[in-house]
């Protein structure tokens, strides 16, 4: 094994994530054309465990949803979620007021910090043909002194996310996304939120995406602190070599970040990567469900926060909200009055 890559496991499920992530999913569902209520068409759902659907029966999941398909409301505290959706569209609905819709490239990011309340459901607009759904979420921890920060939400549209094209001496593309952290040649990423760990360039935060062509190559810089892990995830194509070595399945690899490393995609398709990394927070955890604090009694106290105020309680009419049957992207900021709409840089 190069001695920059210090771990490979298998994908699965949930994918294996190192400090300051708590936690990473990738969702990938081929939903069928929708039965004229946002939910699924010409499928049986009797024999599904309707309201925690996570079975993957016939290509999809209804998670916690019952007619639409997502996950209705519910409460964080102590961390922040990311959500980067490549296909399909989320309705998201929170106890601040704020709303979207949102998808195709667009990312949530979303800082729970004291509490919050929020819905991510999975309309499915079109009723002549499928409904494909592909996301990422990924849980971001707090530090101890930013964990009952207040709440915040954040939309970073696609097209104002950076990028960087890379052609290589063979005339190969690598394209790299940039969703957070800064990467030479790429415009500066837009700004987390403001109590955010990625808040602060010293903590060496990155979330990016890359997509190499078939027989491209791109040397992936080294990290900025030598206190930063890194981890790739590896999860579409046939091959790919990093830093010399060979790998036939998709694989987490956790890298030496302080070390640059080439990725060559010597195969037939294209070859897809996420990218995580970041200076450790270094402080305990202790989780329960939906609450990420440092200790038992915190997660006691979130409960009892959570029964007594419900974090701020919830302004919509309904546990599931969905946005409508148009497919506009949009984004209602609490307090606001006027959607904010996708823009072109």
């Amino acid at each position: 094994m190069s001695n920059v890559i210090l771990k490979t496991q298998p994908l699965g499920r949930l994918w294996p994530t190192v400090d300051p992530f708590l936690f990473c999913a990738h969702h990938n569902d081929a939903y069928p054309a929708s039965n004229g209520e946002l939910g699924v068409q010409a499928v049986d759902l009797d024999e599904r465990e309707i309201g925690s659907d996570f079975s993957g029966k016939d290509g999809f999941n209804m998670y916690h949803g019952e007619v639409v398909p997502g996950f209705p409301g519910h409460p964080h505290r102590g961390f922040e979620t990311v959500t980067l959706v490549r296909d399909g569209l989320i309705d998201h609905s929170d106890s601040l007021g704020a709303a979207a819709r949102f998808g195709g490239g667009d990312v949530q990011w979303l800082t729970a910090g004291k509490g919050i309340m929020h819905s991510e459901m999975f309309p499915l607009l079109n009723h002549d043909k499928p409904n494909p759904l592909e996301l990422f979420q990924i849980w971001l921890n707090l530090p101890a002194d930013q964990k009952m920060a207040a709440p915040h939400f954040t939309m970073l549209w696609n097209e104002r996310i950076p990028r960087l094209v890379h052609t290589d001496d063979a005339g190969k593309h690598t394209t790299v996304t940039v969703i957070a952290g800064a990467l030479a040649g790429a415009d500066q990423p837009l700004p987390p939120p403001p109590e955010s760990w990625a808040a602060k360039p010293e903590h060496d935060l990155a979330i990016w995406t890359l997509t190499l062509e078939p027989g491209a190559r791109w040397t992936m810089p080294a990290a900025h602190n030598a206190a930063t892990r890194r981890m790739l995830y590896w999860f579409v194509g046939g091959k790919l070599q990093v830093a010399g070595q060979q790998l036939d399945s998709h694989e987490a690899i956790e890298l030496r970040a302080g070390e640059a490393v080439e990725l060559f995609n010597n195969g037939d398709d294209a070859v897809e990567c996420l990218m995580l990394q970041g200076v450790p927070i270094g402080q305990p955890v202790a989780q329960y469900g939906p609450f990420v604090m440092n200790t038992e009694q915190e997660i006691m106290q979130a409960m009892q926060d959570f029964r007594r105020t419900q974090f701020g309680g919830w302004p919509w009419g309904e546990n599931d909200p969905v946005h409508g049957t148009e497919p506009r992207r949009f984004a209602r900021h609490p307090g606001a009055t006027v959607d904010e709409e996708p823009a072109a840089v």
